[in-house]
C-alpha cells in the first residue's frame, strides 16, 4: 500500500486527473453491469387448465378457476378425506389443482431408455419438456446450444415419486439416484442439451422458483452465462404432504384461495411447471431476440424471528420490497400492481397486504392506487412452482396491457385496513394503462421456510424496425419432427394457432419454424402466399 502511495504521489496533476477518469468509468461500467436489465425472451408452461402460455392467459382472462377433485388416477380421495384436519392419516379437503397425463412422457425424444424413465421423478420429465417448449417460444435452437455458456436454475421442494419407489425396496433399480436427487433435475437438462453454464437447484420452499430466477439474473450479470433457463416444478403425486399441512391447518376445505377475503382459511394445493429464458438486455438486443418483458431488479431475504417458523415477517418483507426497489432505481410509485404471494391465510394476507401498502404506497396519489392480484386463485399454490406461475402471468399482462381478474374476493377480509390503503383489487378484467413510464409490476413468493423473493419487471422497451422488405409473394414453411405422428400432431397444431391468429405475419411464421428449430428427420415442406392458405395446407 505505501509503494502504491508513492508512486501516485509521483504523478502529476494531469495524470492523477486521467486515472481518476479511468477508474470512475471502471466503476461505473461495473455498476452497470450489475444493475443492467435482464431480458425475458422466452417462457413455457404446464399450469392446471393450461397447456402452455397461450392457454394460460385465456384461463386468467376468462376468470377461469381450474381447482378440481383429486383425480382417481392419483390415489382414492374416499380413503383418504375427512373434513376433520384432526383424523390421523385422513385430509382435510378433497380438491387441488392437477395436470392431466403425468404419467405420461417420450423417453426417446430426450435420448432417455423406457426403463429409465420409469424410475425418473416425472419432475424431471416435465421440466424437460418445459424447457425445449421455453427454448422454442424464445426462437432459440436446443440443438445450437451445446457448448454454450448457458445456465439452468431450478426451484424444487417435493420429493412425492421417490418416497413412493423407496416404499418398495424391490423396485429401486440403477436410476433410481439419478432419477430422483433434486441437482439432477438441472444437471439432466444441461446435460441433454450440453450446456456448460451453472446447473443448480434450489429448495426454500415456496419462494424457490422465484429464488432461482434472481439467482440465474446475478449469474448473468457476472457473466457466468451468457443465457440462463430459470423456474421451477411441483408435482403433488402422493396423499402425504396434503395429510401434513391439513394436520397444521394450512389448507382450505372448500378448495379455493380466497385471497384477501374474510372467508379466508388456507390456501389449495397446486402443481404445475414453468420455466423462463433469460439473457442480459444488451445480449437480447444484439441477437435480435423478441423481448418480451425485462427484469429490472431481484431481492432474497429471510424472516428470521417471527411468531412462528412458518409465519410471515411483515417488516422483513418491507425490506425486501425496499431491495428490489433500489437495485432496480425505482420509486414506490414507479409499480403500478403486484403479483402478490397471496395464500389466502387469515395470518398472512394482512401482513403482506400492510407490507405492500407500507412501502409501495409512499407518494402514491389516491387515485392512482396500487394494483394488487393473485394467481393463486386460479391455478391454487405451486408451492415450489408458485413464483414462476406469477412471474409469467404477469409477463402475459404486460403484453397484453390488462390484468385479469382476482377471484374468490366477495367481502374484504376486515383485518386489512383497505380504507387506509391505497390499494385496489381487480375483480374484473382491468386495462393496464401506461403512464408516464413504462409499466412495472413486482412479483412476491414466500416460503414457509422463511426466505423471501420479489422480482420487478418492466414491460419491454418499444421495438425499433426497419425499413420493411419488399413482400415475397410466397413463403416456404418447414415442419420437423422424430416420427410421422409427432410430425401431424405439430402441423395441427399449427393448424389451430393460424385459425386462431388470423393476422399473423407469414413472414414470421415461416421464418421463425424454419431457422428457429430443430430440424428432425421426419419433414414436412408447404409453400403458401397467405396465412389463411397456409392453415388450409396443413391442415389437408
Amino acid at each position: 500500500m505505501a509503494d502504491f502511495l508513492e508512486r501516485i504521489g509521483d504523478l502529476s496533476p494531469k495524470h492523477l486527473a486521467l486515472l481518476a477518469l479511468e477508474l470512475q468509468s471502471k466503476l461505473d461500467t461495473l455498476e452497470q453491469l450489475q444493475r443492467e436489465p435482464i431480458a425475458i425472451i422466452g417462457l413455457g408452461c404446464r399450469f392446471p387448465g393450461a397447456s402452455g402460455p397461450e392457454t394460460f392467459w385465456q384461463l386468467l382472462c376468462a376468470g377461469g378457476d381450474a381447482i378440481t377433485q383429486v383425480p382417481a388416477d392419483r390415489w382414492p380421495i374416499d380413503a383418504y378425506y375427512d373434513p376433520n384436519p384432526t383424523a390421523p392419516g385422513k385430509m382435510s379437503t378433497r380438491y387441488g389443482g392437477f395436470l392431466p397425463h403425468v404419467d405420461q412422457f417420450d423417453p426417446h425424444f430426450f435420448g432417455i431408455s423406457p426403463r429409465e424413465a420409469t424410475s425418473m421423478d416425472p419432475q424431471q420429465r416435465l421440466l424437460l419438456e418445459v424447457s425445449w417448449e421455453a427454448l422454442e417460444h424464445a426462437g432459440q435452437v436446443p440443438a445450437q446450444l451445446a457448448g454454450t455458456p448457458t445456465g439452468v436454475f431450478i426451484g424444487l421442494s417435493n420429493s412425492d415419486y421417490s418416497r413412493q419407489l423407496a416404499a418398495n425396496p424391490g423396485h429401486i433399480d440403477a436410476y433410481f439416484g439419478t432419477g430422483n436427487v433434486y441437482s439432477v433435475t438441472a444437471g439432466r437438462i444441461s446435460y441433454f442439451l450440453g450446456l456448460h453454464g451453472p446447473s443448480l437447484v434450489v429448495d426454500t420452499a415456496c419462494s424457490s422458483a422465484l429464488v432461482a430466477v434472481h439467482l440465474a439474473c446475478q449469474s448473468l450479470r457476472t457473466g457466468e452465462c451468457r443465457m440462463a433457463l430459470a423456474g421451477g416444478v411441483n408435482l403433488m403425486l402422493s396423499p402425504d404432504f396434503y395429510i401434513a399441512f391439513s394436520k397444521a391447518h394450512m389448507l382450505a376445505a372448500d378448495g379455493h384461495c380466497k385471497t384477501f377475503d374474510a372467508a379466508a382459511d388456507g390456501y389449495v394445493r397446486g402443481e404445475g411447471g414453468g420455466m423462463v429464458v433469460l439473457k442480459r438486455l444488451t445480449d437480447a438486443q444484439a441477437d435480435g431476440d423478441r423481448i418480451l418483458a425485462l427484469v429490472r431488479g431481484t431481492a432474497v431475504n429471510q424472516d428470521g424471528h417471527s411468531n412462528g417458523l412458518t409465519a410471515p415477517n411483515g417488516l422483513a418483507q418491507e425490506a425486501l420490497l425496499r431491495t428490489a426497489l433500489a437495485q432496480a432505481r425505482m420509486a414506490p410509485t414507479d409499480v403500478s400492481y403486484v403479483e402478490a404471494h397471496g395464500t389466502g391465510t387469515a395470518l398472512g394476507d394482512p401482513i403482506e397486504m400492510g407490507a405492500l401498502a407500507a412501502v409501495f404506497g409512499e407518494g402514491r396519489a389516491p387515485e392512482a392506487p396500487l394494483l394488487v392480484g393473485s394467481v393463486k386463485t386460479n391455478i391454487g399454490h405451486l408451492e415450489a412452482a408458485a413464483g414462476i406461475a406469477g412471474l409469467i402471468k404477469v409477463v402475459l399482462a404486460l403484453q397484453h396491457h390488462e390484468l385479469p381478474p382476482h377471484l374468490h374476493l366477495h367481502t374484504p377480509n376486515p383485518h386489512i385496513a383497505w380504507e387506509q390503503l391505497p390499494v385496489t383489487v381487480p375483480t374484473v378484467p382491468t386495462a393496464w394503462p401506461a403512464g408516464a413510464r413504462q409499466r412495472v409490476a413486482g412479483v412476491s413468493a414466500f416460503g414457509f421456510s422463511g426466505t423471501n423473493a420479489h422480482v420487478l419487471v418492466e414491460e419491454a422497451p418499444a421495438l425499433s424496425l426497419g425499413a420493411p422488405e419488399a413482400e415475397r409473394p410466397w413463403h416456404l414453411l418447414s415442419l420437423s419432427a422424430q416420427s410421422p405422428e409427432a410430425l401431424r400432431a405439430l402441423a395441427e397444431r399449427y393448424t389451430q394457432h393460424l385459425a386462431v391468429h388470423t393476422t399473423e405475419v407469414l413472414a414470421d411464421v415461416c421464418y421463425t419454424a424454419n431457422v428457429g428449430r430443430t430440424q428432425f428427420g421426419q419433414q414436412l415442406t408447404v409453400v403458401s402466399a397467405t396465412t389463411g392458405q397456409l392453415g388450409e395446407q396443413l391442415a389437408t
